[in-house]
């Protein structure tokens, strides 16, 4: 389990049925068979050195995510796994990738920039104004979203410290939905029924007596 919080830029050095990602701050305390997430993604470990690590990539990997696009030189997001008693910056994420959207445009706004993403009809249900969304991995918020797109707001840091600096309109991105969304989502299906209240302190959503109902 992460938290989309991107702990460092890693750079691929080789491509194969592996793939070998030069690193030093998220080596500390790892070891073989450990999960790193790499562009979102939740990958084992296979082999360490003292400037990177390995690791394998299934068929169903590359179907679902952007790494079998992956190329000698580019920069992914890495995130090693949570741990207990760690701070929690960002929201839970699985590194079970749901699908990859595409950039449809990057615009300045102040000191920020406004990048707009269209995601596959599946994902749409999930995605709610100012709710959580991990694209390549990071723990971002939706400002906006229609039929078939979404827009997040990327401060000067995030772009300075993910690989997100780098996309243009064009370029594919891992996305995966807030587990709690699906889940809630999921419940709401089966149960055939609106969502109220009522119907989430069933399922052990609870909220302060105080507040209005």
């Amino acid at each position: 389990m992460f938290t989309g919080i991107v702990e460092e830029i890693g750079i691929v050095r080789a491509v194969s049925l592996d793939i070998t990602i030069e690193a030093s701050k998220v080596l500390e305390g790892t070891n073989v068979g450990d999960s790193m997430a790499v562009n979102g993604v939740c990958l084992t470990i296979l082999s360490l050195s003292s400037q990177g690590f390995s690791v394998g990539i299934m068929p169903e990997t590359l179907r679902r995510s952007n790494l079998g696009r992956l190329h000698y030189g580019d920069k992914v997001n890495l995130e090693r796994a949570l741990m207990v008693g760690g701070r929690f910056g960002g929201h839970l994420v699985l590194g079970h990738v749901d699908g990859m959207g595409e950039v449809m445009s990057v615009t300045p706004e102040e000191n920020a920039c406004i990048m707009r993403i269209s995601a596959p009809n599946e994902l749409m249900p999930y995605i709610v104004d100012k709710g959580f969304i991990a694209v390549e991995g990071i723990s971002i918020t939706v400002t906006s979203f229609d039929e078939s797109s979404f827009s997040v707001s990327l401060i000067d840091y995030t772009l300075e410290h993910t690989n997100l600096g780098e996309k243009r309109p064009g370029s594919v991105v891992n996305l995966e939905a807030d587990i709690i969304g699906k889940y809630v989502a999921r419940l709401k299906e089966r149960e055939n029924r609106s969502l109220t209240m009522d119907f989430l302190e069933e399922y052990g959503y609870h909220v302060a007596s105080s507040l209005p109902r």
